[in-house]
């Protein structure tokens, strides 16, 4: 039968208890694109480390990771290594052990799995892409994994477009009979959602595959080797939410859905005129002034909210300064300040170090500083 990925009640984000489940597998995160998609945010920025309900989308996976019982992790990373390593370290934090892979060019998820060889071994392992966010946590799938004699097991879920995604077809039995990388007519709804588990056969697979049309060694060349030579690969149907955080509709998406999870707590300070009103965290050291938040929300370490709006489903991240002005369902990356804004922000993604505020000059004019494939509204 079909499984479901954990509970769809249960969260990724909760880093409680540990389990044991993957006891002999490593862990391999790929954290080497470019994200192109989220531009110009990550032509500064690694796509990985953007927040989501403040904390970055590739300590979220470290974390699923680590609460499934594995300890060794391999990052592959490629133009945004530095960034990356000064972020994560060497897992400390999280009582991992980390180990950087150099991506030698960026091509392909089965070429990358190839250069990660030497830190895998024959060990089997589960490879999640380090910018997807998915409910449920792994754990549940880790222990089916490895109580089990499958070669390989893929986490699938339906998608209202699939051409845009990795496509597996099944049979009437619940088999794999085909996977295609982004077709253009697909005969399926079911997406691979980034996460995958491996045992050695992955390398055979790898070593009979060539570059597709796109140059890249494909993953899903790598696993239809694997069904078509009789090696067991199970599909592993998820019934919760996933997001691939590649756009900021998905960022957005899943802020939304992070905040209406994680438990709230309220550590800094906050004024007798402001309402905190719903689920409201707000972190050590912050201030919320004569403001009222209405949550699903976060307020980083250190930021100000001073006579302000925060509404649902907003992200403020730390050492940022919203002052006489609203703002709700956004994320506000740090040391960025928001101030005498006379409209309600909204549906927006603000980077680190942005100012956004009202010139007292006269003439009145519109001042912009932006970068490629920037996207803004006037009124």
């Amino acid at each position: 039968s079909l499984a479901l990925v954990g509970d769809p009640g249960a969260s990724l984000y909760n880093t409680g208890a540990h389990t044991t489940t993957g006891v002999g597998m490593k862990g391999l995160v790929l954290s080497g694109g470019k994200g192109t998609r989220l531009y110009p945010l990550t032509y500064t920025k690694a796509k990985q480390l953007i927040p989501v309900a403040n904390k970055p989308v590739l300590f979220r996976v470290i974390e699923a990771i680590r609460d499934a019982g594995i300890r060794e992790i391999g990052i592959v990373v490629g133009d945004t290594a530095a960034e990356v390593k000064e972020a994560v370290g060497r897992g400390e934090r999280w009582g991992v052990e980390i180990t950087y892979i150099h991506q030698s060019a960026p091509l392909g998820l089965a070429h990358a799995v190839k250069e990660s060889r030497e830190f895998l071994g024959d060990d089997r392992f589960v490879m999640f892409l380090g910018d997807n966010c998915i409910q449920g946590g792994i754990s549940p799938l880790i222990e089916q994994f490895g109580q089990s004699d499958w070669n390989a097991q893929i986490v699938l879920t339906r998608v209202s477009d699939p051409s845009h995604y990795g496509v597996a077809e099944l049979d009437d039995d619940g088999r794999i009979v085909r996977l295609v990388e982004k077709p253009k007519e697909p005969r399926s709804n079911l997406a691979l959602v980034g996460i995958y588990m491996f045992d050695r056969s992955i390398w055979e697979a790898i070593a009979n595959i060539k570059p597709s049309w796109r140059g890249e060694l494909e993953i899903t060349d790598a696993i239809q080797y694997l069904v078509e030579h009789g090696y067991r690969v199970y599909p592993y149907i998820h019934r919760g939410w996933w997001i691939d955080t590649g756009k900021k509709a998905d960022m957005l998406d899943a802020n939304r859905l992070v905040l209406e999870e994680i438990e709230h707590r309220v550590e800094g300070f906050v004024d007798r005129d402001s309402q905190l009103i719903g689920k409201v965290t707000v972190e050590a050291g912050a201030e919320v002034i004569n403001s009222v938040i209405r949550g699903p929300a976060i307020i980083g370490e250190n930021a100000r909210i001073v006579n302000s709006y925060i509404g649902p489903f907003t992200a403020i991240y730390h050492h940022t300064v919203i002052e006489d002005s609203e703002i709700e369902h956004s994320i506000v990356l740090e040391h960025s300040s928001i101030v005498a804004i006379p409209h309600r922000i909204e549906d927006s993604l603000i980077g680190r170090n942005v100012k956004v505020h009202r010139s007292p000059i006269k003439p009145k004019a519109y001042r912009l500083t932006l970068g490629d494939h920037s996207d803004i509204g006037l009124l």
